[in-house]
């Protein structure tokens, strides 16, 4: 298995970061058939497979924001206001994603991309895991 530490910067701002140019480019260097699986080490950020521009980023973000309000109902209560559904969050949007790998390219559809979802605004700094896991056969 091939495995990888990609630093992503996502500021002070809720975001959604298209992390697939980083993704094709480690499964290009591995080369082959397999899956990549994308994995965010922190207790308050995402990964999803979705279309990005067109708006649609931007009405992730809505949705979340209308779900998961930043107010102070949240019991986990430091940081930021509203902090605690930042904790909630990865129950909605997982911290991981598996996408097929055919010849060293994502098997992505034609509107898909990879992205880090992160609504925590207290930690600007994240990193993602890929890992691929090439075809035994």
């Amino acid at each position: 298995m091939m495995s990888m530490l990609l630093d992503v910067r996502t500021g002070h701002s809720e975001v959604v970061r298209d992390i697939t140019p980083q993704c094709a480019t480690f499964v290009r260097e591995a080369g082959g058939d397999g899956l990549l699986h994308i994995f965010v080490p922190h207790a308050t950020a995402g990964i999803a497979v979705l279309e990005l521009g067109a708006h649609s980023d931007d009405d992730l973000l809505a949705a979340l924001r209308d779900l998961l309000p930043a107010d102070d109902r949240w019991r986990h209560a430091h940081g930021s206001r509203g902090h605690g559904r930042s904790h909630v969050m990865p129950a909605v949007i997982a911290p991981y994603a598996t996408i097929p790998v055919l010849d060293g390219t994502l098997a992505l559809g034609t509107w898909q991309s990879i992205a880090l979802v992160d609504l925590n605004i207290d930690n600007p700094d994240r990193q993602v895991r890929l890992s691929f896991l090439a075809d035994a056969g």
